[in-house]
């Protein structure tokens, strides 16, 4: 794990409220890998204390090399909303990669991502290692599949994100939308089962779309894989403050989304 303090290098809207920060840290930029996340912090302040979550959303090359990160975030709270008026050249406290990277799935034909409100954010470096376009965390590029779709739900039009960046990654894009502004209206989960039976399944996003997500991949009898979007203090297994209930041999026990996840199989996972 690398902690340090990192020069933001762009500061760009790609939504309603929604944004993109880049971060200079080369040596991070080089260990992290999809699914994995770091932890922010602004700094010589606070308020906020605590540092927060956040997926990793792309890595950026210089000549090959990995130099930064790109991390994407919805303006929801205090630490975001102050988040926001960093400018370009300002710093940020950054430590990671934390947590573990998605689990392996094979070498099917097509993989689903399967997302909603800010859950796309894991799944922009992800789709670039399964079609094998980059590598991460010094592997060597290597396909894993033909073919990625991603199925996005948002509230309204104005609120979906980084959909260039996906379609320019070679993704197939589906939009949901709650009022119909934007792609299909109504939820992501129906928009993916209107679409027959799929696997395997990368869900990210708010619980109740999850856990519809589970319900239909057992449904299917498809393998799925969920990454959680926990609150979060440390990080680091300290707290347990982010424990999600799964199920054992021995009956249900908890597991620490922090440094167990956040990617979890979905059919392992209590659903309350």
């Amino acid at each position: 794990m690398y902690h340090q303090t990192a020069r933001v290098l762009e500061h760009v809207p790609l939504a309603a409220r929604t944004f993109r920060v880049r971060l200079e840290c080369p040596d991070l930029a080089a260990a992290i890998r999809p699914g994995q996340f770091v932890m922010l912090r602004l700094p010589n302040t606070t308020d906020p204390l605590l540092g927060r979550p956040f997926a990793l959303y792309d890595t950026v090359l210089d000549n090959g090399r990995p130099v930064a990160i790109d991390v994407v975030y919805l303006v929801v709270g205090k630490m975001t909303g102050r988040l926001r008026e960093v400018a370009a050249g300002e710093a940020l406290q950054v430590w990671g990669p934390l947590g573990k990277p998605f689990l392996d799935v094979g070498t099917p034909e097509r993989v689903a991502l399967v997302a909603g409100g800010i859950g796309q954010t894991p799944f922009l470096a992800y789709a670039r290692e399964l079609l094998g376009t980059r590598g991460f965390g010094g592997d060597a590029p290597r396909a894993r599949t033909n073919r990625v779709a991603l199925y996005y739900g948002v509230r309204s039009a104005d609120l979906a994100a980084g959909v260039d960046d996906f379609r320019a990654a070679g993704v197939e894009v589906h939009m949901a939308s709650d009022d119909g502004s934007i792609g299909t209206k109504g939820y992501v989960t129906q928009l993916l089962e209107s679409h027959g039976r799929t696997e395997p399944l990368v869900g990210c996003g708010p619980e109740p779309m999850l856990h519809a997500l589970a319900k239909l991949a057992a449904k299917w009898g498809a393998a799925c894989q969920v990454s959680l979007e926990t609150p979060m203090a440390c990080g680091v297994g300290i707290c347990f403050s982010c424990v999600a209930k799964v199920k054992t041999p021995d009956g249900d026990d908890y597991k620490r989304v922090c440094i167990d996840g956040p990617c979890f199989d979905a059919a392992k996972l209590v659903w309350e």
